[in-house]
């Protein structure tokens, strides 16, 4: 039976096959700079820093599981891309992947703007003063609450996903003496290479209106007729943890077909065009993700072509990176709680958290790093699994890593790569805990999300 399957590998369950995986590493207390945060490093003590700070210390302070947040990484890649692209473009940071107000006032302090997709990711970024035109709101099924919300806020756009939505919105700002700036969400059958899950432009998915039949060109007439509603570009997106930009390149040439068809049918040159986010981050060195100057250049000229073929002027265009500016920036500390061989196998490596607090690995086959930072270790390395506490087969964290031969419970280990989704995709699966956010910078630590206690689980338990 066929199944999609992500560049992370087979699926978690199976045995891995002699010389499936990889060799290992010749030093394992290496820590890449790919992977790692910025001010990662490792001491002539053996133990971890993070922003001036080792591990050990914050382990003390903080607890375990935890997530650690490099402050000063966030907001240099915050620069990045927001110099990358200039002041005749626009950088939303997809806050889906990790927001909460900390993160809103860095964006802000930063030059970023901001999407959001439910209302509450709108009442964070509003709450925490992010100017209400700098924010981009999404979603397939925004109820007519949220709308409602944000147009009463003056969000600086909405990004229509349905039929129904055009005529929402365009209820919601006529009842509130309002003229709505929108963009539509277009799919372009553009095939990513990515897990199901997250390709998101093929047409038998949730998100969006073809282009295909014309259902995207009878969305903009539709939206061009409604007084209520200031079309102002079309929006793509084709999925998450891509590589090149070859996908980018086929979905604005179909977007800027479609703008040359509104233009030839209306008379009216849309200003934008929003090519989403969706560029991958290393979560194993083996991974080679792009610079944002080099996608920059990459996405803009492509624009610029595929306009001067069509004959139109090059809109203003929009980006959406998430992942890319706080994925590498965090990392999750675990401690180690036992540890099992199994002979001919593997060593399974049992740590304090799990699928509550990464649910990525079960969810996409995703694959992570691992390494041990409470110590330096000349053990021999030791295949291993990194498995939560959670009563669930699947409840992993890092599939198939070396180990030093050594680790031994108590041991601190630490997985990068983990600022985007672990957090806001975590749960209280087994009435577990959610971890804490702990912002690290220039020597100092912070909490910028606190850890849950068990008062909060029984607050909402009213029965």
């Amino acid at each position: 039976m066929s199944r999609s399957a992500h560049p992370a590998g087979p699926r978690y369950a199976d045995v891995l096959p002699e010389g499936h995986y990889s060799a290992p590493p010749a030093d394992l207390n290496r820590l890449d700079g790919k992977v790692w945060a910025k001010t990662v490093t490792r001491g002539e003590d053996g133990v971890v820093s993070v922003g001036g700070l080792e591990v050990t210390r914050l382990a003390e302070e903080f607890g375990t599981p935890a997530y650690f947040l490099d402050e000063a990484d966030f907001r240099a890649r915050c620069r990045a891309w927001a110099e990358a692209f200039g002041e005749d473009a626009d950088v939303f940071y997809a806050g889906k992947a990790f927001l909460s107000r900390a993160v809103v006032r860095w964006l802000h302090e930063e030059g970023l703007n901001l999407d959001v997709c439910s209302g509450g990711e709108l009442t964070c970024a509003l709450d925490a003063g992010m100017p209400p035109e700098n924010i981009a709101f999404h979603g397939n099924n925004k109820s007519p609450e949220e709308i409602e919300r944000a147009v009463r806020a003056g969000v600086g756009r909405i990004v229509l996903d349905s039929f129904q939505e055009i005529v929402r919105v365009a209820h919601i700002a006529r009842s509130l003496g309002r003229r709505q700036r929108v963009l539509i969400r277009v799919t372009v059958g553009v095939e990513a290479h990515t897990h199901e899950f997250i390709a998101t432009a093929h047409e038998d998915q949730k998100f969006g209106i073809p282009l295909a039949g014309g259902q995207a060109a009878e969305a903009v007439r539709r939206a061009l007729g409604l007084e209520a509603l200031e079309l102002i570009g079309i929006h793509s997106h084709i999925g998450s943890q891509i590589f090149d930009t070859s996908g980018f390149e086929v979905a604005a040439h179909r977007v800027i077909g479609l703008l040359k068809e509104i233009r030839d049918e209306h008379g009216v040159e849309l200003p934008e065009i929003d090519l989403g986010g969706g560029l991958g981050i290393a979560y194993t060195p083996d991974d080679d993700p792009r610079e944002p100057r080099h996608i920059a250049k990459a996405l803009s000229e492509i624009v610029v072509r595929e306009c001067e073929a069509a004959g139109l002027r090059a809109p203003r265009l929009s980006v959406e990176p998430g992942r890319a500016i706080v994925g590498p920036t965090a990392f999750t500390l675990y401690e180690v709680g036992t540890i099992k061989p199994l002979e001919g196998l593997r060593t399974y490596v049992s740590v304090d958290g799990g699928m509550s607090d990464n649910i990525r690995t079960a969810l996409y086959d995703a694959e992570y790093s691992v390494a041990l930072v409470s110590r330096a270790s000349d053990a021999p390395p030791m295949l291993s699994r990194v498995v939560g506490k959670h009563c669930e087969s699947g409840d992993i964290v890092v599939k198939d890593a070396f180990l030093p031969a050594d680790l031994a419970p108590g041991d601190l280990i630490a997985v990068p790569a983990t600022g985007a989704y672990c957090r806001s995709m975590a749960s209280n699966y087994n009435h577990a805990l959610r971890p804490p956010v702990v912002a690290v910078a220039d020597g100092s630590a912070r909490v910028i999300v606190r850890r849950e206690t068990e008062e909060d689980l029984l607050r909402l338990d009213v029965g």
